[in-house]
């Protein structure tokens, strides 16, 4: 009898954990890539699993999706972009940040090195490609001002998915919205390097690249921050362990196990959020400012309406 009431015990005890565990629904921005490599260490590792989490995580077929489709209610949380995710917040979706993945812009305006060319100015009358609307437009902007030209001077054209396709088979002459840790080694290893305009340097203020945005209505969700929490333990794992890292982001998905990841990988570990709940406030009032400069958006919201630091 003692033994079957201990054994008893024993089955609650390890149902437990099982039972208290919370699933979570995580819609990637992009395809699989190794921008989101803190997210599978930290599933790999089992820190997800420790913080009593399921965290499914799933890519888009629009990139233009997911922050969408969590201020509808269809998803927990979403991979998005500091800039999206204000000109939302100023139209009134119930957006919120609530980590930085990574914590730098990546984005970047990418011509081909032995194509015309040159620098912006040459962009007159050319054709730029384009994969994510309306913040891209207000970083497109700025840069073309700053060189004497404004977005009527090109035209924009929706690829997607396909910046270095796109670029490659002649189908624009630039493409905005190409991250320089990716695009760039793509193209290299087609043995047709780029050229880089980096945001930051044209006019555009330092920003937050990767972000994760939660509904307005679900902040005090406390799986949130035990979410929040898994990925910190990720991303310091990673950094300690940059190449067991990789073999873990590429664990079960051998597609991603080829010469441009590995490029990509080694370029994004410097740029991953050390602390990822950690909110620098003045950083979102000056772009919500440059956005509102850029007649992007008519006011610039209360940066506590769209963003915080979780407790």
């Amino acid at each position: 009898m003692i033994r079957r009431f201990a054994l008893v015990i024993t089955v609650l005890l390890c149902a437990t954990p099982a039972q208290a565990q919370q699933k979570l629904t995580l819609l990637l921005d992009w395809f699989v890539n190794p921008d989101h490599g803190p997210l599978f260490v930290a599933q790999e590792r089992g820190y997800f699993a420790e913080a009593g989490l399921i965290v499914e995580m799933i890519a888009p077929t629009d990139p233009n999706d997911p922050p969408k489709l969590v201020a509808a209610g269809r998803a927990d949380l979403a991979i998005s972009y500091q800039p999206q995710l204000t000109i939302q917040a100023a139209e009134g979706l119930p957006l919120v940040r609530v980590a930085t993945l990574v914590a730098t812009p990546l984005n970047s305006l990418v011509t081909l090195r032995d194509g015309p060319v040159r620098n912006i100015a040459d962009l007159k009358g050319k054709k730029i490609g384009f994969s994510v609307g309306g913040f891209e437009d207000a970083l497109l902007k700025a840069m073309l001002e700053k060189h004497g030209l404004k977005l009527g001077d090109v035209t924009l054209i929706n690829i997607n998915f396909a910046l270095s396709p796109a670029l490659l088979a002649g189908r624009v002459d630039a493409v905005i919205g190409a991250f320089r840790n990716f695009e760039l080694s793509q193209l290299d290893i087609e043995g047709r390097p780029g050229r880089a305009f980096y945001v930051e340097e044209e006019g555009v203020p330092a920003y937050d690249e990767l972000i994760v945005v939660a509904n307005t209505a679900r902040i005090n969700d406390p799986g949130f921050r035990r979410f929040v929490d898994a990925v910190e333990r990720g991303t310091t794992w990673m950094i300690n362990h940059p190449q067991e890292g990789f073999q873990l982001f590429i664990k079960g998905r051998k597609d991603l196990d080829n010469e441009l990841n590995r490029r990509a990988w080694a370029a994004t570990l410097p740029r991953f959020a050390h602390s990822p709940a950690a909110l620098d406030r003045a950083r979102y009032q000056r772009f919500a400012e440059f956005l509102k400069a850029q007649g992007l958006i008519k006011q610039a919201p209360a940066v506590e309406s769209y963003a915080i630091e979780l407790r």
